[in-house]
């Protein structure tokens, strides 16, 4: 599988700032090249950079209820990632497989 980055640094502390600016518990879970899965977390502004973004194939953002998926949403559309909307909330890529489409939101 060949991964290719569609994210930079800046843009996910523009993702991690959006996120810990809605002030509500939003949790995210990571996932890594290497394979791991993290378990849920709300800390965006200490916890999510924690080991940096070059491995970060992607975070999952759980929205708790429709207007809490709203205003991930809106936060989203601000900072203009790569993503798509998922049954849990949104999920924001690091990296995609070669002929993968990807949306922005």
């Amino acid at each position: 599988m060949e991964l290719h980055p569609v994210m930079n640094n800046t843009k996910w502390d523009e993702l991690r700032l959006a996120m810990y600016g809605l002030g509500s518990l939003t949790y995210f879970r990571a996932k890594d090249m290497n394979g791991y899965y993290s378990p849920p977390d709300a800390e965006w502004f200490h916890h999510f950079r924690t080991g940096g973004y070059e491995t970060m194939v992607y975070v999952d953002i759980i929205a708790k209820d429709a207007t809490h998926r709203e205003a991930i949403r809106a936060a989203l559309k601000r900072v203009h990632v790569p993503g798509d909307e998922t049954e849990l909330g949104f999920r924001v890529f690091g990296y995609t497989e070669r002929g993968q489409a990807v949306d922005y939101i």
